[in-house]
């Protein structure tokens, strides 16, 4: 086995882990730092890895988790969007409105009432 090989065979084996911490944890205040400190690595490695092996972002990678979470939780109509909201991690509640609206096209409210009336779409996107 080649160098390279074992190289990147490490740093698939740290996305899989920083994945791992993310979906584990989305909901706190979560920074790369934090990610890097939980699986020892460094913070350049790690951005280094989400780059390369996962063709993505710390932040992106983050927000995927936390609108798959949303999602979930909107299914749910005895939720109000706010606790939606801070259970996925966002303080603020038009923050947490605002992204999801870029991800999905519109905003919790209206997700989950095309949701509930069975208009949305049945599958839920996994985080990658």
């Amino acid at each position: 086995m080649s160098t390279r090989d074992t190289t990147l065979e490490r740093r698939e084996q740290l996305y899989r882990d920083a994945v791992r911490v993310i979906c584990t944890d989305y909901a706190r205040p979560l920074t790369v730092d934090d990610v890097a400190h939980e699986i020892a690595t460094s913070r350049r490695q790690l951005q280094r890895v989400f780059s390369e092996v996962g063709d993505t972002t710390f932040g992106q990678l983050l927000a995927r988790a936390r609108m798959a979470a949303a999602e979930r939780l909107l299914r749910d109509p005895s939720l109000p969007v706010r606790e939606v909201a801070r259970r996925v991690g966002y303080r603020q509640p038009a923050q947490f409105a605002k992204s999801f609206r870029a991800r999905y096209g519109s905003t919790p409210r209206e997700y989950r009432r095309l949701h509930l009336n069975g208009s949305a779409r049945q599958d839920s996107p996994a985080v990658r």
